[in-house]
């Protein structure tokens, strides 16, 4: 027998759709916000000689520029106002994560509810403002460097930093604009709508290298098959759950008897979501782009810088051995944040919930966390094998920069930005038609 929640969600259709004017709103919110944000992108800074700044990209674009540059939808290559994109407000929110969990002051105010997360959010903006001050002038830096700065000084400095920090500015307020008033997490829209953004063009770019013999087509066919095992893969996991069964015993009140139902908690295999490789690529991919940046200027004699840009490429060993590192770090990490093993076994004991064959308190929330860490060991392996497979395999003298965009890391980012997106969706069609429902025993009841 299929639930009340399940018959409704059968029922959903078009027509349904068509009936949801709050989602309707919420949608084109969310269209125009992610419009505005590809516009931005295409809007250069002042003072930058454009034949001068393609040339230097170009000794980055086949390196670890061409993620810098996937992840900002092209902003890069073009030196956008943009630029930086939504970095800086990642790894800021990786800081102040960090630091809750060894600051007294920060845990206090995450269990202060709604005040403490709107206190903890306004040090994250804080510390976004921050890192976009310091990359933004390390950028300046590199484009004097590379004699890509028409009129080369503290004035274009002072103009490059601020309007690239007034743009991670906007595009953070966008992203939670969106959340607020749209569809999705809107941070996470960003990211996705300039990866989707730069694909056809991608794909176009690939499939002329190969009809012109710079990539061989076995490798085409080859990066086409690994996409659809990536998304397959990512699909499966992402859905696969571990259901903990939980029995809620019989009570009696008065002459009845309640009680006695059986349930289950659902722990997913990935519960840190996209979250890691998002983490990890922030905080290796600005600090090598500007490294490469110095490189191409009077600096491409030093010989440290030279060895950073060398390291760091993509395919290098240290490169692979630190993205693997950190996204295994941020998945145990990140994990442990958003889900309390203790908390969990407390609310259960306080409602009469256990596990079958486990003691309520201490014992559940062991085995909670137990099975919770098992879970997590899976899923990290799959995000890094997800991840790392395609950067080995495009960096085996591929010739096609293109091939980036293909990468394990750009499409687990679409597949799961489009499964939660749809999931919001979704809910927010059946949340309407609970409202239906309400409305018409309301009139059935005034008739009555």
């Amino acid at each position: 027998m299929a639930s009340a929640a399940e018959q409704l969600a059968a029922n959903i259709n078009f027509a349904s759709f068509a009936k949801a004017e709050e989602l309707k709103k919420r949608l084109w919110f969310t269209l125009g916000a992610l419009v505005i944000y590809r516009i931005g992108t295409y809007i250069p800074l002042p003072g930058i000689d454009p034949v001068a700044y393609a040339q230097a990209f170009q000794n980055l674009q086949a390196g670890i520029g061409g993620m810098v540059n996937l992840f900002t939808g092209g902003a890069v290559e073009r030196m956008a106002i943009f630029a930086l994109n939504i970095m800086p407000y990642i790894s800021a929110s990786i800081i102040i994560q960090l630091m809750t969990a060894v600051s007294p002051h920060l845990e206090q105010l995450k269990k202060e509810g709604e005040q403490g997360r709107k206190k903890i959010n306004q040090y994250t903006r804080y510390g976004t403002v921050l890192l976009a001050t310091v990359q933004g002038f390390g950028i300046a830096i590199g484009l004097e460097a590379s004699n890509v700065a028409v009129d080369p000084g503290l004035f274009f400095r002072l103009t490059t930093v601020i309007t690239l920090v007034g743009g991670t500015i906007f595009l953070m307020w966008l992203g939670e604009q969106v959340t607020a008033r749209g569809v999705g997490n809107g941070i996470s829209l960003i990211i996705f709508a300039g990866i989707v953004a730069e694909l056809p063009r991608a794909a176009f770019a690939t499939l002329q290298q190969g009809a012109t013999g710079q990539i061989s087509t076995g490798l085409i066919i080859g990066v086409f098959i690994l996409i659809v095992a990536v998304i397959t893969a990512v699909v499966f996991v992402e859905r696969a759950q571990r259901r903990i069964p939980i029995q809620y015993p019989k009570r009696q009140v008065g002459n009845r008897m309640f009680g006695g139902d059986s349930s289950h908690l659902p722990l997913k295999i990935n519960t840190a979501g996209v979250i890691p490789p998002i983490f990890a690529s922030s905080l290796l991919l600005l600090p090598a782009t500007a490294a490469g940046f110095l490189v191409t200027g009077p600096e491409a004699g030093n010989e440290w810088l030279q060895t950073i840009v060398t390291l760091l490429g993509r395919g290098q060993p240290l490169y692979l051995g630190l993205y693997a590192a950190m996204i295994i770090f941020f998945c145990f990490f990140y994990t442990a944040i958003v889900f309390n093993p203790e908390d969990t076994a407390d609310n259960l004991k306080k409602y009469g919930g256990f596990v079958p064959g486990i003691r309520p308190g201490a014992q559940t929330a062991d085995f909670l966390d137990r099975t919770l860490s098992r879970l997590t060991v899976v899923g990290s392996a799959y995000l890094t094998a997800v991840c790392l497979i395609p950067e080995v395999l495009t960096s085996q003298g591929s010739g096609s920069q293109y091939l980036v965009f293909f990468g394990g890391t750009s499409l687990l980012i679409v597949v799961t930005v489009t499964m939660d997106t749809v999931a919001q969706i979704q809910s927010h069609l059946l949340a309407h038609q609970y409202e239906g429902l309400i409305k018409k025993s309301k009139l059935r009841g005034a008739r009555r």
